[in-house]
């Protein structure tokens, strides 16, 4: 029987965003997340590939889906967990993020997990410490995880990503998840367009190679992904949009909007979602929804990261990519 070869060599020390990914990089990382979406199916799902390696998740920002991935995909390969909760930390007394860097360094962790909302502070932390960093989302800036998670479900689904029609559709000027998006679709070779109101369309989108549409039914008409985005209202300060009600209406996705789409297109929503929002329930919950299937994909794209990063020919080549 012949052995399986070895999956090639993930060329960077971090992942820190999207961009500065070619294709290879981002084909790499899905094929080990479709490796590691078997071993989740399994019943026995833990392995021994991050065994002996320390895991740090610093999450600056509230999250309970993308922390918790994180550390599912860590302890699934046998890593040891650390949640630094920062709220109960010196973080809270004044402490910088280079303090935190350089404290959490003395510790030698394997790999560091940071979420923060200032954009860069991901590419900061990297800079002052000794293990890998990832990016778990940095401000409006980038969330790459959450863009491979999103790739791996279309790729699934419908076998492909080049040559696809994805329409990104909302709070697209708030959204990390849209920027991360833009790029790695547009690696792969999909068309893509981004649907929202001109109020939360940043300035400069038209130079990221994509379709800007201000109507729902022009920017879906025969779409194979609708990836819908969270309204962030948390990180806006002033009047984007006249009201929660006024922005179903006209944004939302509904059954009637839906339908301009290509017939069984998928709809997506990086979550968490506010039903009545952004997107109906029974839209959210119907039969072309792979929102669930986004929630399985990211542990498994988390593991893939995680292992790539921490791959043991890494040190053995003495890799300081």
């Amino acid at each position: 029987m012949t052995k399986p070869q070895p999956l090639p060599l993930f060329p960077h020390r971090h992942l820190l965003g999207i961009k500065g990914l070619s294709p290879i990089d981002i084909e790499l990382l899905l094929d080990r997340a479709d490796d590691a979406v078997a071993i989740s199916r399994q019943s026995e799902k833990k392995t021994t590939s991050l065994r002996g390696r320390t895991q740090i998740n610093l999450f600056y920002e509230a999250s309970t889906r993308t922390q918790a991935s994180f550390e599912l995909a860590g302890k699934r390969l046998g890593a040891d967990v650390m949640n630094m909760s920062v709220a109960s930390s010196s973080v809270k007394k004044g402490e910088t993020l280079i303090d935190t860097a350089m404290t959490l360094n003395a510790m030698r962790p394997d790999i560091l997990i940071i979420r923060h909302a200032s954009a860069g502070a991901a590419a900061l932390l990297a800079q002052k410490v000794d293990c890998a960093v990832v990016n778990a989302g940095d401000g409006a800036h980038e969330h790459p995880t959450q863009a491979l998670l999103d790739a791996l479900t279309i790729r699934r689904a419908l076998g492909r990503i080049g040559g696809l029609t994805v329409a990104i559709c909302g709070d697209v000027l708030h959204s990390r998840v849209a920027r991360s998006n833009i790029i790695l679709l547009n690696a792969l070779g999909a068309r893509v367009r981004v649907v929202a109101p001109s109020t939360l369309l940043p300035s400069g989108i038209r130079d990221m190679s994509v379709e800007v549409y201000n109507t729902m039914k022009e920017g879906l008409e025969g779409a194979d992904v609708v990836m819908m985005l969270r309204l962030q209202r948390e990180r806006m300060a002033g009047a984007f949009v006249p009201s929660v009600r006024e922005y179903f209406r006209y944004w939302g996705l509904d059954a009637e909007k839906l339908k301009h789409a290509k017939e069984g297109a998928l709809v997506m929503h990086p979550g968490p979602m506010n039903r009545g929002v952004e997107i109906a329930s029974e839209i959210a919950d119907g039969p072309q929804s792979v929102i669930q299937d986004q929630v399985e994909m990211g542990v498994a794209v988390r593991m893939a990261v995680m292992e790539a990063l921490l791959d043991p020919r890494r040190t053995e080549a003495g890799d300081a990519a």
